[in-house]
């Protein structure tokens, strides 16, 4: 895929939360940034929240001929796994 693939969406407490996704030769890369901290977090796992959104993103994508379908599969097979 290109172009990474990113969402903001505002949290419970408040806070915005930018997710982005990368995908890395044949890995995704997660990386979290709250509107109240300075970096970026590579640590912290996505949620199954957080794989549901991917997939229908990366579905819609497909649909649109913008990504491909290797990557629509692995974030489907990478969903049943963690997700």
């Amino acid at each position: 895929m290109k172009k990474d693939i990113e969402w903001v969406e505002k949290l419970d407490d408040g806070v915005k939360r930018i997710s982005r996704i990368a995908f890395r030769e044949g890995k995704i890369v997660w990386q979290f940034k709250r509107s109240d901290q300075p970096a970026w977090d590579y640590v912290t796992p996505a949620s199954p929240e957080d794989w549901a959104k991917l997939e229908a993103k990366i579905d819609q994508l497909y649909y649109r001929r913008r990504a491909g379908y290797k990557d629509l599969e692995l974030v489907r097979l990478l969903r049943k796994k963690y997700g």
